[in-house]
């Protein structure tokens, strides 16, 4: 006779995890109505269009190491610090993910 094998069993559909892109669109709008700046004045001083840095507010580019260091310049923060700020914006999205998870019946592991 033949081995029954169990199949697993299915488990709840996972919340995706927030994008790089997302997180770095959302922190760049932010720095730039801290500085009560429009997309004009500040894509002129990057070097981008109004509609490219538009794009990348609203996590539609993918915008390469160059393009993020001159919205960033222009924003007048280092790479550094954009970077460090968007780690710790995706940290804390992740931690409300797990707070939900275990609300739900079951925890995330990191």
């Amino acid at each position: 006779m033949a081995e029954t094998i169990p199949l697993p069993t299915k488990r709840a559909p996972r919340t995706p995890e927030p994008l790089w892109r997302d997180a770095l669109g959302d922190l760049l709008r932010r720095l730039r109505h801290e500085r009560g700046e429009r997309l004009a004045d500040t894509a002129d001083r990057a070097g981008v269009s109004p509609q490219y840095l538009s794009e990348i507010e609203r996590g539609l580019k993918e915008p390469s190491s160059e393009m993020i260091a001159a919205v960033a310049g222009a924003l007048e923060v280092t790479l550094v610090e954009l970077t460090a700020a968007v780690a710790d914006d995706l940290r804390s999205r992740t931690a409300e993910r797990s707070v939900v998870g275990c609300r739900a019946g079951y925890v995330l592991a990191a």
